[in-house]
């Protein structure tokens, strides 16, 4: 079943001393593909930039590059889209998809084969290193020629069972050694944790950054993280069936961790990459403004129903 969803995101940046130049980069416009239609997209910035620049990264993600040259206290960017979901997986078959080491098998480097480009997304990357630990958790899981959808939908639920969401328990920079010790997390910390997991078995995984309502139109107790900016993972899958095979998400099934869902269309991607790093929603260099406050607000809802304001980040 398609939803129409409406989201509000604005972040606001309050500074002790003027800002005197920043330049901007923002990660704010949904994607766009034959599953997820924007139908509408809006960005206000306060005070209005010198200069704004729209672009699309290497990864398919739209992305905004935007600079003040005038002195201010106060950022506030509010980001309004109006977009079509479609869920994407409802005929999945995981269990009759490739053989999980199969696939990790075609990826490693044979000189003179052709380069495949899922390749990138199983190497580690700056919020995703390559821990031993994240191997030993994951291999349980990983029996030699299991189905690769099959074998991660179980790593997906023994994440979900074996962590316990804490709002505010970490932040962006706390290492994931940190959170295998402390069994407690984030979306964001789930999403590195499963990445990290997969790659270190030689399987791609990416990072998605994007929004989830409450309540999954497909029913189901209330989602963690929900009403806010959220975090999950996809695995590369190609020939499992149900996964789409054309198009830009061609291969790539999508998996949450924080609430041991396949995401249907009560999920709502804003981009894609390697981590946290690649998608930040709003990020910058500054010139001046001594300590700041940052302000997140998410609204997410159906379109037509009212608004509820939301947490922020999960």
């Amino acid at each position: 079943m398609a939803m129409e969803l409406t989201v509000q995101h604005e972040t606001r940046y309050d500074y002790t001393a003027p800002v005197s130049l920043a330049h901007h980069l923002a990660h704010l416009r949904p994607l766009h593909d034959a599953h997820q239609q924007v139908l509408a997209h809006s960005l206000e910035i306060e005070p209005a930039p010198g200069q704004q620049r729209d672009s699309v990264d290497d990864q398919g993600n739209a992305q905004c590059h935007f600079s003040l040259a005038q002195p201010h206290r106060r950022l506030r960017v509010r980001a309004a889209s109006q977009v079509r979901v479609r869920p994407r997986f409802a005929a999945l078959a995981p269990a009759a998809g490739p053989a999980w080491d199969t696939l990790a098998a075609r990826l490693r480097y044979v000189a003179g084969a052709p380069f495949v480009p899922e390749l990138e997304y199983a190497l580690p990357s700056p919020y995703v290193p390559r821990l031993r630990e994240l191997r030993d958790f994951a291999a349980a899981s990983f029996a030699p020629g299991r189905p690769v959808a099959d074998a991660a939908i179980e790593l997906m639920r023994r994440i979900h069972a074996g962590f316990r969401y804490e709002s505010r328990s970490t932040d962006i920079d706390t290492p994931l050694t940190r959170v295998l010790e402390q069994r407690r997390g984030v979306c964001q910390d789930f999403a590195h944790l499963m990445a990290g997991m997969l790659r270190m078995l030689g399987l791609p995984a990416r990072y998605v950054s994007g929004y989830l309502l409450t309540h999954a139109p497909e029913g189901g107790a209330r989602m963690q993280g929900a009403d806010a900016s959220h975090a999950w993972v996809q695995v590369w899958c190609p020939g499992t069936p149900g996964v789409p095979d054309t198009g830009a998400g061609a291969g790539w099934l999508d998996l949450d961790p924080t609430n041991d869902v396949v995401p249907g269309s009560g999920h709502v991607r804003l981009a894609i990459g390697r981590d946290f790093g690649d998608v930040t929603p709003l990020r910058g260099v500054i010139r001046g403004g001594g300590r700041h406050t940052l302000t997140v607000g998410v609204d997410l809802r159906p379109t037509g129903q009212n608004p509820q304001s939301g947490p922020g980040d999960c």
